[in-house]
């Protein structure tokens, strides 16, 4: 398994900024609850996908685990989404 960079939440957040600068609060909260959104998707299918591959082993619980919370995150980050599409007069 190899370790992420150390500063990956530092670009991360670079990311997020350059995104977000010079957008209105409103459209600002709607392209992060977007983006909220499709991440914690992106993490559900790959931890779906490694938990169903590692069934029986020793990762296996941490990969499962890993799916059950993000399940919960694309549920939470659904409803962020609707609110902020809601905010900045998009329709959902």
């Amino acid at each position: 398994m190899t370790a992420p960079a150390p500063d990956v939440q530092a670009r991360v957040d670079a990311l997020l900024r350059g995104q977000t600068d010079g957008l209105s609060p409103r459209e600002a909260a709607y392209l992060l609850a977007v983006a909220a959104n499709r991440a914690a998707g992106e993490l559900h299918r790959l931890a779906r996908q490694e938990s169903t591959a590692l069934r029986g082993t020793d990762e296996w619980g941490d990969w499962a685990a890993l799916q059950n919370a993000s399940r919960s995150v694309v549920l939470q980050s659904s409803t962020c989404r609707d609110l902020a599409a809601r905010l900045s007069g998009r329709a959902r």
